[in-house]
């Protein structure tokens, strides 16, 4: 089991949301959230030895976030690292008139000095499987007189060429790496391959240099750098010596790249010896779509391309697009690239061109791996290739889904929710525990806070429940309602007392972490139903886990005619 991916399934406190103030809480809010939750569990209030116990340890709780969020240097330290960052080993030697820039850097000193000592079990592998497949006699017969083709059923669909590509990483120190790679592959029965072994060192936060030693088509030897220039302009470039049977063949690579604007990288290469060539390219990344450009003009090949990508980061969906013409012909290419799972993607493209005809491209990505298999449909353009080779995918891809990729999809999120459950166990018992101890405690202030609202026609919450219901959304469910409810709690006593001349503010953070308030339904997403009375009219609403909420509301007003 990861340990790391363990931790972060863990509960971890929220002394905001415990106090009820927003992140950017002052010193004042601070302090008059402090002063409040102390008058309900302050030990001394309450006479009943039992009561007095669990008093106790909320006051603990309610001190102890204090404690952090006054203090500048531990609110730092917890704004940017939770908790965790507060019981790290060797924050005693921080000095407490330290930034929070400079708290963060001595966090990630003490992260590194643990992170060596790792390094050697750790590598970074990258491979690359890519399957080419000649479909060509689906749609275009070979017509050989000396082959009888009358006398086959089903059309010939061969592996015209395999290719495979392999890298591990080997971290040194935290300055040094070294990267092992090999390259495997066969075309229409011939066989190539290399190995190769780059060292890197990071010189600064601004540049680094490697050297790399390949064989293959005879040894390799080549030097490549990369350093930060200004703000916005960078370079590299790499020196290359190629050893053939015929001499050395020497290459020079440079490349020189500008930031242009907030989104948008400007890039001049220069390649002189092996391929001379120079071209421009410009990329623009946003949330939203990926476009570059491209203009290449070499003593061999010359074309210009355009591409561009609209992403839908909500359905976990890329739709791509991309141009080129060049002296060796042209081509467009459309397809899609969805995201299947945490670690997975599948992508599907359909390449139409002269002179390479009608190829489509099937892509699967999984963690550091990618398989992909090309499919040669036609040596030509014709529309019926072009038609299946956009279809077939969707059809494919719609069926697989459903009855496959949905289920393990399902199973997966059961799984990790168990697992959750599970980790937190332990801890959600005690916070249960915690609650209902809250809630004995607030009774009494519960009875004030509510005989003064009343008296004065104020908010006066006559329900609030929170957890997971299985009535629909946009429909809060009524007194009348029978339908059965699914892991909700009753919070209205905890919601009452945190009134406040007439009001009652909460924050956009989890619910659970409010006194009085526990997560009933670990991993699910959980609701907030309110009811209550302002001037002596029905209002009612109901919200997501993480909304913001202020009330009393002109909107939430029930028209009872």
């Amino acid at each position: 089991m990861d340990d790391d991916g363990d931790q972060d399934n863990v509960i971890e406190e929220d002394f905001y949301t415990f106090l009820n103030v927003p992140r950017n809480a002052t010193a004042e809010e601070i302090n008059n959230a402090y002063r409040r939750q102390s008058r309900l569990y302050h030990p001394d209030k309450h006479v009943d030895p039992v009561l007095k116990r669990e008093a106790e340890t909320l006051f603990t709780r309610t001190k102890k976030a204090y404690e952090v969020l006054s203090d500048a240097h531990q609110r730092a330290i917890y704004d940017s690292l939770g908790t965790r960052g507060l019981e790290t080993e060797g924050w005693e030697i921080v000095q407490r008139a330290k930034t929070p820039q400079e708290i963060r850097e001595e966090y990630e000193r003490l992260a590194r000095e643990r992170e060596e000592r790792r390094l050697q079990q750790r590598t970074n592998p990258k491979g690359n499987v890519t399957v080419n497949i000649n479909a060509t006699d689906i749609f275009s017969r070979y017509d050989d007189e000396y082959d009888d083709i009358s006398d086959r059923i089903f059309p010939t669909i061969e592996v015209s060429g395999m290719s495979f590509s392999q890298s591990i990483e080997a971290p040194l120190t935290l300055r040094d790496t070294v990267t092992m790679s090999g390259q495997l592959g066969t075309q229409n029965g011939t066989g190539t391959g290399s190995v190769n072994v780059s060292a890197r060192r990071l010189i600064s936060s601004k540049g680094w240099l490697e050297l790399d030693v390949g064989a293959g088509n005879g040894p390799m030897l080549s030097l490549k750098g990369f350093r930060t220039l200004t703000k916005r302009l960078f370079c590299n470039g790499a020196t290359i010596l190629q050893f053939t049977a015929h001499g050395i063949r020497p290459g020079l690579v440079g490349t020189l790249a500008m930031q242009l604007d907030k989104h948008a990288v400007g890039y001049l290469t220069y390649r002189a010896g092996i391929q001379s060539a120079m071209s421009t390219m410009i990329v623009r990344d946003t949330s939203m779509s990926h476009t570059s450009f491209t203009m290449q003009f070499g003593m061999v090949h010359s074309y210009i391309s355009l591409s561009y990508t609209y992403k839908m980061e909500e359905r976990q969906l890329k739709l791509r697009g991309c141009v080129k013409a060049g002296t060796f012909g042209a081509f467009l290419e459309y397809g899609a690239e969805k995201k299947v799972s945490q670690h997975s993607s599948l992508s599907a493209s359909v390449s139409v061109g002269v002179p390479t005809g009608v190829i489509l491209k099937i892509k699967l990505s999984r963690a550091s791996q990618t398989y992909s298999f090309p499919i040669h449909l036609c040596e030509e353009v014709v529309p019926a290739p072009v038609f299946y080779a956009t279809v077939v995918p969707l059809i494919t891809w719609t069926v697989i889904k459903k009855l496959i990729i949905d289920p393990v999809v399902r199973e997966q999120k059961e799984r990790d929710k168990e697992k959750q459950k599970e980790l937190n166990k332990t801890r959600m018992l005690e916070k249960q525990r915690e609650a209902k101890s809250a809630i004995d405690l607030m009774k009494a202030t519960f009875s004030r806070i509510r005989s003064e609202e009343e008296a004065k026609r104020g908010l006066v919450i006559t329900k609030a429940l929170y957890g997971r219901f299985v009535y629909p959304q946009e429909r809060a469910p009524r007194d009348d309602d029978n339908g059965p409810r699914d892991e909700v709690i009753d919070v209205t006593i905890p919601l009452q007392c945190l009134v406040k001349d007439s009001k009652l503010v909460l924050h956009n953070a989890s619910k659970s972490q409010l006194p009085g308030f526990y997560d009933p339904c670990v991993g699910e997403d959980k609701q907030l139903l309110l009811q209550y009375l302002f001037h002596a009219q029905t209002h009612e609403c109901i919200i997501k886990d993480a909304e913001p909420l202020r009330i009393p509301k002109q909107s939430h007003r029930v028209n009872t005619t």
